[in-house]
């Protein structure tokens, strides 16, 4: 916009000085033209030092313009800067080619103090408005940043996560509308929980019934289907109570260094499963044995529910990695994490979904990371990553 308002101030400046200029050089030639005629009139040869230039003496840039015309015309002189610019005029007087000239260095250098005037100004201007305005950016970025932080949060699980946006503007209108959006996630989330946590405990009772009424059945084969079910809707219950009391956030982690390659055979041998387990070196984790076991146990079961055989475990240092070949893990799996009574794709099998985010909830709670991936050519990869042991180095 300076630049602008500057450009528009010089070309009006200019325009105006050389109409001031052509003025003057047009009543100059005015008055040699009534000088040139009075002395012809009078009978008396020219005074030695006219105030104009006629005949040959005019330059011909001058006589081009005014060709075989009266005039008058003008024309601005540069083709002598460190002489200065003139302004010329030009016309026939009693058949004679008349010309005078007027000084424009005067003008030419006051608008040259005009547009370093301008420039200066503009610079100053520049040097406030810029800061100004990148600081006044840099707010309303930092809010738009801040907004984007707390739905980051929540994403991740941090149902707690608010902006706390003041004022009127449609950045605040966003942040509020963030809150709301969370507050309503969170009561709904909170909903399900206590859904979950209500109907595992309801579950109990009739449960303990049919656990005892099973036991009194005459030894069948259709003794055996229905022990079959009610262990099965036993383990139902079990990981339902689990989910909810994770949700709660009631587990504490009971830590203390464990032998990890042990313990993770141990679990493995525990499942009556096929799984090759690989222990590099002689591994000690600072660990809750009871949770690591849980996981390792619900991984193992995972590959062998959803995946293909064989199924290999490694333990490198404080890593545990499962793998089996498999499909591999659904994309929505991937992008979401794993959901309560959702197994991703039908090509994965059967089952309720509560492996996994039980896995992920007691990785939580012990402290390490439990990454989710698809290896190559297929085949699905949990990596279980371990806190160091403190004081010891891993493996």
């Amino acid at each position: 916009m300076a630049l602008g308002i500057g450009i528009l101030v010089h070309r009006s400046t200019e325009d105006r000085t050389m109409g001031n200029g052509r003025s003057s050089a047009l009543w100059e030639l005015e008055k040699a033209t009534a000088e040139l005629r009075g002395e012809h009139s009078a009978g008396r040869t020219p005074s030695t030092a006219p105030g104009y230039i006629a005949g040959d003496e005019v330059p011909e840039q001058l006589l081009d313009r005014l060709g075989p015309g009266a005039g008058p015309v003008t024309w601005y002189d540069t083709r002598k800067p460190l002489q200065g610019p003139w302004m010329w005029a030009a016309g026939r007087a009693d058949g004679t080619v008349l010309a005078v000239k007027v000084y424009m260095g005067t003008e030419e250098r006051s608008l040259q103090a005009l547009d370093r005037h301008m420039r200066y100004s503009a610079l100053a201007t520049l040097a406030v408005v810029v800061p100004l305005t990148v600081l006044a950016a840099e707010l309303g970025l930092r809010r738009l940043r801040r907004v984007a932080g707390t739905a980051r949060r929540i994403k991740q699980g941090d149902l707690d996560a608010r902006t706390r946006g003041r004022g009127h503007d449609e950045i605040s209108e966003i942040s509020s509308a963030v809150d709301v959006m969370a507050d309503a996630l969170r009561e709904r989330l909170r909903s399900e929980q206590r859904f979950t946590a209500d109907v595992a405990h309801e579950l109990r009772t009739p449960l303990a019934g049919l656990v005892t009424s099973a036991s009194l059945l005459p030894e069948s084969e259709a003794t055996d289907l229905v022990r079959d079910r009610v262990r099965v809707l036993r383990g139902l219950v079990d990981d339902l109570l689990e989910i909810s009391r994770l949700d709660a956030g009631a587990e504490r982690a009971e830590t203390q260094p464990v032998p990890l390659g042990e313990l993770v055979e141990e679990s493995v041998r525990r499942t009556d499963l096929e799984a090759r387990v690989t222990v590099i070196g002689r591994p000690v984790a600072e660990t809750d044995p009871r949770r690591l076991d849980r996981i390792v146990t619900n991984l193992v079961l995972n590959s062998h529910r959803h995946g293909r055989p064989p199924v290999e475990v490694t333990v490198d240092g404080t890593t545990v990695v499962v793998r089996d070949h498999g499909p591999g893990f659904p994309p929505e799996l991937l992008d979401h994490g794993p959901q309560r009574f959702r197994t991703g794709a039908a090509e994965r099998g059967h089952g309720h979904g509560l492996g996994l985010t039980i896995a992920v909830g007691q990785s939580h709670v012990i402290g390490a990371r439990l990454t989710l991936a698809n290896a190559e050519p297929h085949g699905a990869v949990a990596t279980l990553e371990l806190p160091h042991r403190a004081g010891s180095a891993p493996g």
